[in-house]
């Protein structure tokens, strides 16, 4: 069965209907999610949402939009829920500098700052880069020694290119809706992922994949991102299913059902 590898169901437009969703899993080919915080109240939502539902995992940290809120009251929180069974890795972090909501020096303290902090307890990192690849390899670089744990780049989008670099660091690639947009060229990026490293998300409620665009997404979906990769690779979408759930057991270690 497949695992959706990142999403925010507790996001104010899936809230509200979060147990018809994960009671439908099953049915849906779902065998697990990922709900990744972005900030203190949503890691600590989902943190709850983790310790409610068997089948949802948690990750904590704060997001690059959110760096100027990062303080010691999330360090600790983040430190202390590590310690929890079901919070599998710190994230989503990293650069953005497409919007810039934090400043950019900002952005590169809290996120080196927060690697630190994975490699202290032990857990991979979930990473958010987007415009900002550079500065992300110089800090992924000064930080080598600290990785051990894992790194996975959420809804990857640079070059099958860029993918030589980031694989210097064991990196894995999770691939969401925007792979199936019209305008997509991805079927490069898609074959120059090592099939070792490749995982699956929705971003839930974000990056709806065709044929549902401009509706929020839901894990359901994930079976177009599952569907356009084995047209892609030209293998069964089972075996697509089969190898990003290993993917994603082997790197989120912690994930047990």
């Amino acid at each position: 069965m497949i695992i959706d590898s990142h999403c925010h169901l507790s996001d104010e437009r899936l809230k509200e209907r979060i147990g018809e969703i994960v009671e439908n899993f099953e049915d849906e080919g779902i065998e697990g999610v990922v709900e990744v915080g972005f900030d203190l109240p949503s890691s600590k939502n989902a943190v709850k949402l983790s310790e409610k539902y068997k089948n949802v995992f948690a990750v904590v940290g704060t997001h690059p939009h959110d760096a100027k809120d990062y303080d010691k009251a999330s360090e600790d929180f983040y430190k202390s829920a590590a310690k929890f069974d079901k919070v599998i890795a710190i994230g989503e972090i990293g650069l953005d500098y497409y919007y810039d909501l934090s400043l950019r020096e900002v952005q590169k303290d809290v996120f080196a700052s927060q690697l630190d902090l994975a490699y202290e307890v032990g857990l991979p990192v979930v990473l958010h880069i987007r415009e900002a690849y550079k500065d992300a390899l110089d800090i992924l670089t000064a930080k080598k020694d600290k990785l051990g744990a894992g790194v996975l780049l959420h809804c990857y989008s640079s070059s099958a290119e860029m993918i030589k670099q980031f694989n210097k660091f064991n990196c894995y690639y999770a691939l969401g809706g925007a792979i199936t947009f019209k305008n997509a060229k991805k079927d490069d990026v898609i074959l120059a992922i090592p099939e070792d490293r490749l995982l699956v998300e929705t971003d839930s409620p974000y990056m709806t994949p065709v044929p549902f665009r401009g509706q929020p997404n839901e894990p359901k979906y994930i079976n177009y991102v599952v569907d356009k990769i084995a047209q892609a690779k030209n293998l069964p979408r089972e075996r697509i299913i089969e190898l990003t759930s290993e993917n994603t057991k082997r790197l989120f270690s912690k994930y047990k059902l």
